[in-house]
């Protein structure tokens, strides 16, 4: 089966940059209304109208450049921002000094704010602080003295770039740590599904061999001894942990992705999604010491929900079997609930001592740690187990009808559980 790999994007700068593509133009035209509206009054407009027409060009023409941190390089933020402050310096020149001193705006008025945040949305505060402040000095040399308004705007800029240049460092810090956190749980969700399948499979028949080869005797013995010590390794092996199966990377036009391995093609995934019956999965486990009562109508789950009970419901019987004995009885009850289904296995065995299962657990031992519990937790259903000494054990599962909840295991499920039903056949602790 060939593997997919899924790709998570995250990242709060790309509406920032979007906003910034948006703002530039709009502020450009603002710029150039302030000046048609007071043409009359500029003494030179000959400057003014050829900084305009430089200004016009140079921000429609560099759009894409303001569309994510990639295309946005230092040297595009350099150059944007000495026209910014070439506007202001031109403004003396082609604006009358009454006007300048009576608080008239520059020739780029409000456009010199997006190429102050873009060097926030792309450095962080600091860079923002820099660029902040060549434009303060550009407005002090063209006023000429720190007059009140332009304290005041200058002190706007610098809070707004710095603020903003805050928040996207603390927003990339977070993007890092949510995305470690689901590479964590990605890791930990596909262990647990190797973990099942293994448990279902390699670990029973190291285990069959062991107790064969120590009945056989001889040679075989030994053979049994080897398998028992492979056993105990890969369960070890299995509790520890395995490598985890996505890695999180930093994309300067995208930031934080998170790319996750799935083995789950499009037409499979239509198959795992398909509702199948229930009951003829559970026929299976029926035999002459295993009774099944069931419903006369179909019980319809997704077909990945309904491997994955069928085997759980396997793991449970091979306890039976396991810790009750040949001769134990058991009995599958199927209820299809309006909003659920439920599988009850009980028998009729010595029960389960109090503190084995956690013993099991610690032991590398998860049956019933991962393939009863841990498929239903991965179903968003639950796995309820009572047992009381000398009156057998009962095993309750309910599997949720919501396809909301079934989707969490599809990812799961889709290319582990294909075999799962019959591979849970073998040996359950």
């Amino acid at each position: 089966m060939a593997g997919r790999e899924k790709v998570m994007r995250m990242s709060v700068e790309l509406p920032l940059w979007r906003a910034l593509t948006a703002y530039r133009p709009l502020t450009m035209l603002y710029a150039v209304g302030l000046f048609v509206t007071a043409y009359d009054d500029f003494p030179r407009p000959g400057v003014a109208v050829a900084y305009y027409g430089v200004l016009c060009v140079w921000t429609l023409a560099t759009l894409t450049r303001v569309a994510n941190a990639a295309r946005c390089t230092w040297r595009f933020l350099a150059a944007d921002l000495t026209v910014a402050v070439a506007g202001i310096l031109l403004t003396p020149v082609a604006d009358a000094h009454e006007r300048i001193v009576a608080g008239g705006p520059t020739l780029p008025s409000i456009w010199t704010a997006g190429s102050v945040l873009a060097f926030a949305v792309k450095g962080g505060w600091r860079w923002a602080a820099a660029a902040s402040t060549a434009v303060a000095a550009a407005n002090l040399v063209e006023r000429g003295s720190p007059a009140r308004d332009t304290v005041h705007n200058v002190i706007l800029v610098w809070v707004a770039a710095i603020a903003i240049g805050y928040v996207v460092e603390v927003a990339r810090a977070s993007e890092r740590t949510l995305a470690r956190a689901l590479e964590i749980e990605a890791a930990t969700r596909e262990r647990e599904r190797l973990a099942r399948d293994i448990h279902d499979s390699v670990l029973q028949v190291l285990a069959m061999v062991q107790r064969r080869g120590a009945v056989i005797g001889g040679e075989a013995a030994e053979l049994g001894r080897l398998a028992g010590e492979q056993e105990v390794a890969l369960r070890t092996l299995v509790s520890g942990g395995l490598a985890p199966v996505s890695r999180v990377s930093r994309d300067a036009s995208e930031g934080a992705v998170v790319r996750v391995v799935e083995e789950d093609p499009d037409d499979e995934e239509a198959a795992a999604a398909r509702p199948v019956d229930l009951r003829p999965l559970l026929a299976r486990c029926a035999g002459s010491r295993v009774a099944l009562a069931e419903p006369g109508a179909p019980v319809l789950l997704p077909a990945s929900a309904a491997r994955e009970v069928a085997a759980a419901v396997g793991a449970a019987l091979d306890n039976v079997r396991r810790h009750a004995g040949d001769g134990a009885r058991a009995w599958i009850l199927l209820e299809d609930e309006p909003e659920s289904v439920i599988v009850t296995v009980r028998d009729d065995g010595p029960g389960i001592p109090e503190g084995r299962l956690a013993q099991a657990e610690h032991e590398g031992r998860l049956g019933v740690a991962q393939s009863i519990r841990g498929r239903l937790r991965d179903l968003g259903g639950r796995a309820e187990l009572t047992s009381v000494s000398g009156q057998g054990t009962e095993v309750e599962l309910t599997v949720p009808k919501s396809a909301k909840n079934v989707k969490n295991a599809e990812g799961a499920a889709g290319a582990g559980s294909t075999g799962g039903a019959a591979r849970a056949r073998g040996r359950a602790e």
